[in-house]
C-alpha cells in the first residue's frame, strides 16, 4: 500500500525537525571538563613561575639586571601567574526536561508555524489531487490512455493540477508537454495550450510535428499574423523538409494577412511544385491552388484602395494612457453618419508613441458602405482617430482624440493632441 503524499511529509518533517534538535543539543551531551588535568596546568604553572623568580633573584644579585628591571619583571611573573590560576567557567549541564523540551517542542512549533503563518489549503488539495488522480494524469501524458475515466473528470481541477505537477517534475520531456496542450485545447484553454506547446518546442526544436503544432496554434492565436517567431519557425521546417505542404499553406495565408501579395504567390509556387510530383490525378488540388491565386490577385487588387494610417501621440498625453486603452481609428463621411471603415487596436501596439494602421474594405462597417465606393462618388472623406478608457466606440469625458484630417491620398498621419473635456 502506498504511502499518502501528506503522511510522506509529516514523517520527513519531523525526522529532519528531530535531526536538528539533537544536533541542537549535542554539546551538552560531551563529558564534563577533567578538573584534575587543570589543576595539573596550575602546578606546572607555579613551578616556572618559581624557578623563573629564583633566576632573576640571581641575575640580580650577580648585578647583571638593575633593581628597576628585577622589580618590572617580577611584577610581570607574578600577573601571568594571577591570569593563569583564573577559573575556567563551568558549563552547567542541562537537565532531561530541557533536552526533551527542544526535542519535542521543537518539531511541534515548527509544524504550527507551517500551519498557520499563511493559507496551506491549496498545498493540501494538491496532495490529495496526486494521491487520487496522480496516475491518471500520469497515463494521459505519457499515452496510455487518451481520455481520463469518468470518476477522475468530477475533479478536473485537481486533474490539472496533477498534469502540470507532473509535466514539471519531468520537464525535459517535450511529449508530455505537447500532450499537455492537447488536453488543455479539449477544454478550450488555449492560452495554456500554447505556453505548452511553446514549451515543448524549446526543448525539440527539431521535431516536426511538434513544430507545426505550436506554428498553427500561434497562427490562429495570432488571428492570422506571421510574426518573427512564427516566420522563422515555419522557415527552420520547410527547411528540413522542403515539402512540408502544411508550412506552405500557412506562410501564403501569413504573407498574404500582412500584404505581402508577391511572397505569397511564390509559396503558392512552390506548393503547386510539390502536388504536381504526387502519384495520381491531383487535379483537385491544383484547381485550388488556381482559386487561392485568384483570390489573392482580387485581394491585391483592392488593396491598391487601402488607408495607411501613422497615429502617433502627443508626448504631453503619454502619462494619461493606461495600459488596457483602447485605439479606435476611423474612416467616415464629413457631413456625418456611421463610418466607411474602422478598426478597434490595443494600445499595448504602441511602440515609441506611434501606431500604424491600414483601413480598406475589410474594415467596412457594413457590406454595402464600402470605403471604395464613397471614393469614387467624390465624397469627402475625414480619419478620425481616440484612445477610449472604457473600450466604449462612442466619445466619452477624458478620452484622447485627434482633430479629424481631410483624406486625400492612401498615406495619412494624423496626431492625438487633445483630452474630450
Amino acid at each position: 500500500m502506498s504511502i499518502s503524499t501528506f503522511a510522506l511529509f509529516v514523517a520527513l518533517s519531523l525526522a529532519i525537525a528531530i535531526l536538528s534538535a539533537v544536533l541542537i543539543i549535542m554539546p551538552w551531551l560531551r563529558p564534563k571538563k577533567d578538573t584534575a588535568a587543570d589543576n595539573q596546568l596550575i602546578t606546572l604553572n607555579i613551578d616556572v613561575y618559581k624557578s623563573r623568580l629564583d633566576e632573576l633573584a640571581a641575575d640580580k644579585q650577580a648585578g647583571t639586571i638593575h633593581a628597576e628591571h628585577y622589580q618590572a619583571q617580577k611584577t610581570e611573573l607574578e600577573r601571568q601567574l594571577l591570569d593563569a590560576k583564573q577559573p575556567a567557567a563551568v558549563m552547567h549541564k542541562p537537565s532531561l526536561a530541557s533536552k526533551l523540551a527542544i526535542v519535542i517542542g521543537g518539531p511541534i512549533i515548527a509544524g504550527l508555524a507551517y500551519t498557520f503563518i499563511s493559507d496551506r489549503s491549496s498545498v493540501y488539495e494538491l496532495w490529495q489531487a496526486q494521491d487520487s488522480v496522480g496516475q491518471v494524469a500520469d497515463d494521459l501524458l505519457t499515452g496510455k490512455i487518451n481520455e481520463p475515466p469518468e470518476w477522475a473528470l468530477e475533479d478536473i481541477a485537481g486533474l490539472f493540477s496533477a498534469m502540470q505537477t507532473n509535466v514539471h517534475h519531468n520537464a525535459h520531456d517535450s511529449e508530455r508537454w505537447m500532450r499537455l496542450s492537447n488536453i488543455f485545447l479539449s477544454f478550450e484553454a488555449t492560452e495554456s495550450a500554447l505556453e505548452s506547446l511553446a514549451r515543448a518546442y524549446r526543448l525539440s526544436p527539431h521535431n516536426e510535428e511538434i513544430a507545426m503544432a505550436y506554428a498553427q496554434m500561434n497562427f490562429f492565436v495570432a488571428e492570422g499574423m506571421l510574426d518573427d517567431s512564427n516566420r522563422r519557425v515555419l522557415l527552420d521546417v520547410l527547411k528540413a523538409n522542403p515539402q512540408q505542404l502544411e508550412a506552405q499553406m500557412l506562410m501564403v495565408m501569413g504573407e498574404a494577412r500582412m500584404g505581402n501579395y508577391q511572397q505569397a504567390q511564390h509559396w503558392i509556387a512552390k506548393m503547386r511544385e510539390v502536388i504536381a510530383q504526387k502519384p495520381g490525378d491531383q487535379s483537385a488540388e491544383l484547381a485550388d491552388l488556381d482559386n487561392l491565386t485568384a483570390n489573392l490577385q482580387r485581394q491585391q487588387a483592392e488593396a491598391v484602395q487601402d488607408v495607411d494610417i501613422t497615429v502617433t501621440i502627443n508626448p504631453s498625453l503619454l502619462p494619461l494612457i493606461q495600459a488596457d486603452d483602447v485605439l479606435f481609428v476611423a474612416i467616415r463621411a464629413a457631413v456625418g453618419g456611421p463610418p466607411y471603415a474602422a478598426k478597434r487596436i490595443a494600445i499595448s501596439e504602441l511602440q515609441q508613441g506611434a501606431i500604424f494602421v491600414t483601413l480598406s474594405d475589410r474594415d467596412a462597417m457594413m457590406p454595402e458602405r464600402t470605403l471604395r465606393s464613397a471614393r469614387a462618388s467624390g465624397e469627402q472623406l475625414l480619419v478620425s482617430a481616440r484612445i477610449s478608457h472604457s473600450g466604449n466606440a462612442t466619445s466619452q469625458s477624458g478620452d484622447l482624440s485627434a482633430n479629424p484630417v481631410v483624406l486625400t491620398d492612401n498615406q495619412i498621419n494624423i496626431q492625438i493632441n487633445q483630452q474630450v473635456p
